[in-house]
């Protein structure tokens, strides 16, 4: 999911980082650092937390700062989504330094989702660079980024969409450049969830007797269906990804989408691990992404977006039932034993109109006190906010 995003900047004298960290003091702040200690990850692979999870936000810019959206739900977010088109356009670049400023401000990631507009073949080894070296003054002054490269690849909506061999070159590219000249920063790789594989429909779907279309058979039978693995032909390799991810919304039950309607019970961990058969059709055939990529290959596993559809005005369900319902099973007890390399969610906290059931959708978990009293309720122990840190000593 993806949307215009324009940052509205804070200018503040405290500077607050992620306290989850490990940092050291810089010997040579950049010009955009803060006075004072300056943090720097010492390897972003490592912005995984050793217990919990993160909690994160999608948040709307033009509505609401990362500071707003603090006080109105008591915390500060782990974990802040910020979007760009790649390579940088000068608005992207401009909004991305809003961004960065503001999470140095106020603390925490920054998730920096990039956007190829215009195609995989622009994004070259230059811009690669470019875009790194940014990254390094970011983490020099304080904040540390995860790149989520061309997000919900395998499906057909997005110019980068059913492009396998282009994509996985493409964020190959990119993640070299992030790990020799930003190790301060991570990669994530991150599919939509892959219930109604191969979704069609976009103008970007893979064609028949294309390359694309033979790499994504994976069965060889020569179609491609829900029988086809929807994720392991777009996977870059082990060496490139940092961190694993999957974009996971309640949309309603059935299809077709749009229902005021409380999630089944069981409907988000199972979409997570490939055991859906619900209402909304039967998933078996969906790999275990956790286990596949979380347990199997080591690596910390995130729900970059995720919230619970409710339509102001719509009959159904009421507001708070759905939503409720929905972040506790986020909130699962069981996930910090059972699902240990879950390690980052981050609420879609959006109020926006969706073409794909023509409404009106209002996601946010804090855009009223009583939704926001509520999900603050039921926030569990291990859920992981950033803290004020203290003071960076040198050589820790």
């Amino acid at each position: 999911m993806t949307a215009n995003r324009v940052w509205r900047t804070v200018v503040s004298s405290v500077v607050l980082v992620l306290g989850l960290s490990a940092c050291a003091a810089d010997p040579a702040p950049s010009s955009a650092a803060p006075s004072g200690a300056v943090c720097v990850p010492r390897d972003g692979s490592s912005l995984a937390p050793p217990s919990g999870v993160l909690s994160g936000v999608n948040l709307d810019w033009e509505q609401e700062t990362l500071q707003e959206y603090g006080k109105a739900l008591g915390r500060r977010p782990a974990v802040v989504v910020s979007f760009a088109s790649f390579p940088l356009s000068s608005d992207a670049a401009a909004n991305l330094e809003a961004a960065f400023e503001q999470v140095r401000t106020e603390g925490g990631i920054l998730l920096l989702t990039l956007e190829p507009r215009a195609g995989l073949a622009a994004v070259t080894s230059r811009v690669s660079d470019d875009l790194a070296t940014t990254l390094d003054r970011y983490n020099r002054a304080g904040v540390p980024v995860i790149v989520r490269f061309a997000h919900e690849m395998n499906g057909s909506w997005y110019e980068w969409g059913q492009q396998p061999a282009a994509y996985k070159k493409a964020f190959r590219r990119v993640a070299e450049s992030i790990h020799r000249i930003a190790p301060g920063s991570a990669t994530m790789w991150a599919p939509n969830y892959g219930g109604g594989y191969p979704l069609a429909g976009g103008q970007h779907q893979a064609r028949p007797q294309t390359q694309d279309f033979l790499d994504l058979d994976t069965n060889k039978d020569g179609r491609i269906t829900g029988d086809d693995d929807p994720y392991a032909p777009y996977y870059p390799g082990d060496e490139a990804v940092d961190w694993v991810g999957m974009s996971l919304y309640h949309w309603g039950n059935t299809y077709p989408w749009g229902a005021n309607v409380v999630p089944e019970e069981g409907k988000f961990l199972q979409q997570l691990t490939g055991t859906y058969n619900g209402d909304g059709g039967n998933d078996l055939a969906v790999p275990d992404f956790y286990a596949e990529f979380g347990n199997e290959r080591g690596k910390p596993v995130a729900v970059p977006e995720t919230a619970a559809l409710s339509i102001p005005g719509r009959a159904g369900a009421e507001e708070l039932a759905i939503k409720q319902a929905w972040w506790q099973q986020l909130f699962d007890p069981r996930i910090p034993e059972d699902y240990p390399q879950l390690k980052m969610v981050n609420w879609f906290e959006w109020n926006k109109n969706e073409v794909e059931v023509d409404a009106v959708v209002d996601w946010r978990a804090a855009g009223t006190s009583p939704i926001a009293e509520a999900f603050t309720a039921d926030l569990p122990e291990w859920f992981r906010f950033a803290d004020q840190p203290q003071p960076c000593a040198p050589g820790s």
